[in-house]
This record gives C-alpha cells, structure tokens and sequence, in this order.
C-alpha cells in the first residue's frame, strides 16, 4: 500500500536534514508523525519515526545535561556552508587559515580543535562560510559533529597524505558516518528506503600532497579503501590546489551572482552581489534584498549575457550569474 506522503511532510522531512540540533530534529519529527497518513501502508513507518522521536529526546537531554543546557549553533552566513571534517592532525586548521582570515589554533598534535571555528572563504567576490569540525576518531565524535554535517552544503573530507595512519584514521571516520543516520555521499539527498538517513555532498580533500611520499600513501589508501568520491590534492601550508578548491566549491553549489540596479542610478553595486542557486528565480533574488521585496515584485530589468540591456522581464525569470538587475514593486 502507497503511503501517499504530504507535501507538509516532505517539507518537515527536508528540515529534518537541515536541523543541527536535537530540539530541531526532534520538531521536524513530530511534524513528520503528525503528517503521514494512518494506515498499514505506514505502520512501519510510524514506528520508525516514534524510535528516532524517543532516540532524539534522550540526546537532547544528554546534551542538555552535559553542556548546562548549551548547544552549539552558528549562524549560517555567506553563499553556503561548507565543512572541514577529518581525523586527528588531518590538518583542517591549516585549510582553515589558509583558506579564511580565521586564526585557529594549529599543532602538531591531536585535538587541537575543540569546538566548531567559522570563517570566512571567498572565491572571487563571493563568500562562502567553512568551519573547522573537531576531529573525528574510532573512540571520539562531538555531539554537534552529525547535526552540523546534516546541515551543510558541502562537506571536504580531508585526508593527511603525510601520515602513515591514514588508512585506518579514514576508515575510522567512515565508520563512525556509515553506520549513523547522518553519512557521506557524492551528493546531498534524503534516503528514500529509509526515515531520517540523509546523505551530505562530499569532496574528498588529499591534504599534504606536497610531502615527499604522498603519492605511495595514496596509492595504499585506494588499495585499501574504495571512496566513491570526487577528490582533490591540496597542500593546506604551502597553497598548491587552494584556488581550484574554492572554484569547485562555486561550481558544486550551483551558485549565481546578481548585482542590484537602483532605478535611479547608472551603475550597479558591485561590492556585494546577492546570490541564489541556479535555476532559482528573481522572487529568490528579491527575498535576499528583503522580505516585503519578493511578496510585492511585480517585474524587473536586466544587464546580462544573455539579454540585452534593459530587457524587461517577470518576476519568474531565472538569472545567470553577473546579471544586473533592477527590481520594481509597483
């Protein structure tokens, strides 16, 4: 029997993958159970979501015990977010500052990295927020750690090409994902087969690639372990692969830039473009300039590529990216 899902469902399904605390998992959650239809067709289904509901109300009191009520949550800024996840001295905090304006603590040993760190990573004149993860192992992974990734636009999953461990610290941080409701994937989706298991977009980022025996390391990793991932070679300290790993993380996401026209000004503001995501339309551009904006656009002009200058279109156009745009309300 079909279970005939609402969209109110698959709306509180995807906030479910996008929640980064338990008391946001556990609201999606019950609106999930509100939602689905009661029949045989989704007995199976009920019962699953009723365990995850219990599961998640008892992490929620653990982290509420454990942090004094406390949970860790950083506002999303920027084009996307995107996450440095690896084991102990993958060197994420070198990427941190190498990438960002971020000072994190870096040392050559492990755990330095105890609380997620955010900064700030531009590719061209659009930025994107990167945050260091505390490290990932057999025996550790913070609470905040799965709630984040489930969260995140974009995951690098770094590997030290420089240490002799890496096999067993990558398969250490596989495990610890493979067999949770939060994993890895080549791209961002929910799991249609099973309730709560989401999949976040990864890119595998071979760091240290400049070290003199990287290339027999990684030659053992791909005998050892079968990632059927993207990957990029990197080296965090010395720069090589950092500017190709900023512009796949603009491609990835699909980002579009648009610059804003005051109808009485020549020029646009350039300094700041809005963006969306590819194939996303005008009313998305006009939320971003404000709220009211996107309820009451009723046309716009745009300077672009593929248009000629001025070209009035409807609030459903969708841009590419450098359009300029000016919006109208009346």
């Amino acid at each position: 029997m079909p279970a005939n899902l609402t969209p109110q469902y698959h709306k509180a399904e995807a906030a479910y993958r996008q929640a980064e605390t338990p008391q946001e998992e556990l609201e999606c959650l019950q609106v999930m159970l509100r939602e689905i239809p009661k029949h045989k067709g989704t007995d199976k289904l009920q019962a699953e979501l009723k365990a995850k509901i219990a599961k998640v109300k008892a992490e929620s009191a653990k982290a509420s015990t454990s942090t004094g009520g406390k949970t860790t949550k950083i506002p999303k800024q920027g084009a996307g977010r995107v996450l440095l996840l690896g084991a102990p001295n993958a060197g994420k905090s070198q990427l941190l500052a190498s990438l960002t304006r971020a000072q994190p603590e870096i040392a050559p040993y492990p755990f330095t990295t105890q609380t997620p760190l955010p900064g700030m990573m531009f590719f061209e004149d659009c930025p994107f927020q990167l945050i260091d993860l505390p490290a990932v192992s057999a025996d550790f992974l913070e609470l905040s750690t799965t709630g984040l990734v489930r969260g995140a636009d974009l995951v690098f999953l770094v590997i030290d090409l420089a240490s002799d461990s890496l096999i067993e610290d990558t398969q250490a941080v596989l495990d610890r994902f493979s067999s949770g409701k939060t994993r890895l994937g080549r791209e961002t989706c929910l799991d249609e087969e099973d309730v709560g298991v989401s999949y976040t977009a990864t890119l595998v980022v071979l760091n240290k690639c400049d070290d003199p025996s990287a290339q027999e390391r990684l030659a053992l990793l791909d005998e050892f372990i079968t990632l059927p991932l993207d990957r990029i070679q990197v080296s965090g300290k010395d720069g090589t692969g950092l500017d190709q790993l900023r512009r796949e993380v603009f491609q990835r996401l699909e980002i579009v830039r648009v610059y804003a026209k005051h109808p009485k000004e020549k020029e646009p503001d350039r300094t700041k473009p809005f963006t969306i995501r590819r194939g996303e339309t005008l009313v998305e551009v006009a939320a971003n300039v404000h709220r009211d904006m996107a309820t009451n656009l009723k046309s716009a002009r745009v300077w672009g590529a593929a248009v000629h200058d001025g070209t009035p279109v409807k609030p459903d156009y969708q841009p590419l990216d450098g359009d300029v745009v000016e919006l109208h309300h009346e």
